[in-house]
């Protein structure tokens, strides 16, 4: 028994007026068929050495009681669905309407009612995903389910949770788009590491002057297969595809925005082009020095290449031409390649 305060006032055990100690003590119940242990707190008489609970204490040991069944299925305890709600600040009975569940749902479950496994997953999702939530706020105002202002507010709390994992999202959908790929030469006989692809992004934006995106794509291209010619692998694990402008990475829409790749915008006319700059503070720790070493003869063969010529350069190669549009090209070309 843990003595928290005391207190002299009229203890209801005694009908006395003395110091009231406000205790903490080791409880054990069975609920819903398990049993928990949970820590509860009474009032002690020292007259009568017995405990008792005020009202306030009822409600509060029994949500106590409840969390640590909660934490034993291994479902959200009720702070940590409160922390979910308030981190999109949102109210109990606007979450509950954007969820599509009765009105009081959230307050009962923040309260005194364990909620069932289907509500937990959905609360999980919403917490991990605030990119999921953002649709399920759509989906409630068109419905008129939650008010403007309400909704004002949590779109901005989801878009800033959003923006947080926007690495995350990117880093998924990348994978997502691998997953097609099982042949292992498609990739180089290596798993695809994005970490060396940032590396390798970071490293050719730092020797190469104006950069833009044609040309890294090219240049990422000839130093993993020039490394798979070398080593029989690649240095990135990435699969290449070839469109009319010559190869582009899989999911290179996508491998451009992860974090550690800046690139700023340069307007060209009608069109806009990008261009790519080494990140500040960044430092190659994932390339090997037989990669970097690849990587600085592909820069000596076509680093100073103009956009136009690195293009007719790529459209001359064997693998290139002999590779229907819009397929992956084999790193089994290799062998063919213009670049020892």
């Amino acid at each position: 028994m843990k003595i928290v305060k005391s207190e002299k006032k009229l203890c209801l055990l005694c009908m006395e007026e003395h110091e009231v100690e406000t205790v903490e003590v080791t409880d054990d119940e069975i609920f819903k068929g398990e049993e928990v242990q949970f820590t509860a707190k009474y009032e002690y008489c020292s007259a009568t050495e017995d405990l008792m609970e005020t009202e306030e204490m009822i409600k509060a040991n029994s949500l106590a009681m409840k969390d640590a069944y909660r934490e034993k299925l291994g479902l959200l305890t009720s702070d940590e669905i409160m922390g979910v709600r308030r981190g999109y600040d949102i109210s109990q009975k606007d979450f509950s309407e954007v969820l599509g569940w009765g009105r009081a749902t959230i307050t009962r479950y923040e309260n005194h009612q364990v909620q069932d496994r289907a509500h937990d997953d959905v609360l999980r999702k919403i917490s991990s995903d605030p990119k999921w939530f953002l649709e399920k706020l759509h989906d409630a105002k068109e419905k008129g389910r939650i008010s403007d202002k309400a909704l004002a507010k949590s779109l901005h709390e989801a878009n800033e949770q959003y923006k947080k994992k926007k690495n995350h999202y990117l880093i998924d959908s990348i994978y997502a788009s691998y997953a097609d790929y099982e042949d292992a030469t498609a990739q180089g006989n290596t798993d695809l590491n994005l970490k060396k692809v940032v590396e390798m992004i970071n490293y050719l934006s730092e020797k190469v002057n104006s950069l833009h995106k044609v040309k890294l794509m090219k240049m990422l291209w000839y130093a993993d297969v020039v490394h798979f010619k070398r080593k029989e692998k690649s240095i990135s694990g990435m699969v290449y595809n070839a469109l009319p402008m010559g190869v582009v990475p899989e999911g290179y829409e996508q491998i451009v925005l992860l974090d550690g790749i800046q690139f700023e915008t340069v307007q060209y006319g009608e069109n806009i082009g990008y261009k790519f700059k080494p990140a500040p503070g960044l430092e190659i720790t994932e390339l090997t020095e037989d990669e970097i070493q690849t990587l600085n003869h592909v820069i000596s063969e076509v680093g100073s290449l103009n956009t136009d010529e690195i293009i007719l350069k790529m459209h001359e190669e064997e693998a290139y031409k002999h590779t229907a549009s819009n397929s992956p090209i084999s790193y089994s070309f290799a062998k063919d390649l213009s670049i020892d």
